[in-house]
């Protein structure tokens, strides 16, 4: 098969995976950036997609990296393409989520992770990129589930 190039620009694609705790006052696992751009606010755990992965498997591996927490599913939530969402350039980011019990984590950051922690999901310090967005998706998504509804297990 051949090599097709297009005359346009491609944007890139990112993950971003939002890990909230199964509890009365859900909880939000965040990292610290340790690189630019947005170095030192938080964010969640993410980044692009390799040339060779599924979205699937690129949310897993962030995942794993960032944070040393390893996911058997995740459900997508959304994807987000606001054209200013990334200052490095025209990216797209496909959303993750899933609910868990915090006692069964122990996240640790790895990665370009300086920090990892838990934050009240509904009131998170000041996010990176479009974080704050992707975290009113994710508290909406789970208040249409309802209080017990878990889209994602551990």
């Amino acid at each position: 098969m051949g090599k097709y190039v297009y005359e346009y620009p491609r944007p890139a694609v990112t993950v971003d995976i939002v890990i909230v705790t199964r509890e009365q006052k859900p909880r939000v696992l965040l990292v610290k950036r340790k690189h630019e751009p947005f170095q030192g606010m938080w964010a969640t755990p993410g980044g692009f997609i390799e040339m060779d992965e599924s979205l699937d498997a690129a949310a897993k591996r962030e995942l794993f990296e960032e944070t040393g927490v390893r996911m058997e599913k995740l459900t997508q939530l959304h994807a987000f393409g606001d054209p200013k969402r990334d200052p490095r350039g025209r990216n797209i980011a496909v959303a993750y989520l899933a609910v868990v019990d915090p006692d069964d984590l122990q996240p640790r950051a790895g990665d370009d992770a300086a920090e990892v922690g838990w934050f009240s999901l509904a009131r998170p310090p000041k996010l990176a990129f479009d974080h704050k967005h992707i975290l009113a998706v994710a508290r909406k998504f789970l208040k249409s589930r309802g209080a017990g509804g878990s889209p994602a297990r551990k």
